[in-house]
């Protein structure tokens, strides 16, 4: 089962940290594809913290919510990303 679980979080992660780059990049640069899929992957896992902080940490059904969350986190991750990546270009 630990396999599955860590396959689920690589693809959910490169999911989310495609929508966080998407989200968080609009022109200011690119990220490399691992950075976005540990970026994605990190959003999942700071989301779904605050998520079950806050919420019920089960629902029934797809939990739209907790999703957003995570792709939230995951777009404010690229963000940093972005920002560190720009401070190295410039020096």
């Amino acid at each position: 089962m630990l396999v599955s679980d860590l396959l689920w979080a690589l693809v959910g992660g490169a999911v989310v940290g495609v929508v966080g780059t998407w989200l968080a990049s609009r022109g200011r640069g690119e990220v490399p594809l691992w950075v976005t899929v540990l970026c994605g992957v990190g959003g999942m896992l700071v989301g779904n913290t605050i998520y079950i902080s806050i919420w019920s940490p089960t629902t029934p059904g797809l939990d739209w919510w907790r999703h957003i969350w995570q792709v939230g986190a995951a777009a404010v991750l690229v963000s940093v990303a972005l920002t560190v990546s720009a401070r190295r270009h410039r020096r």
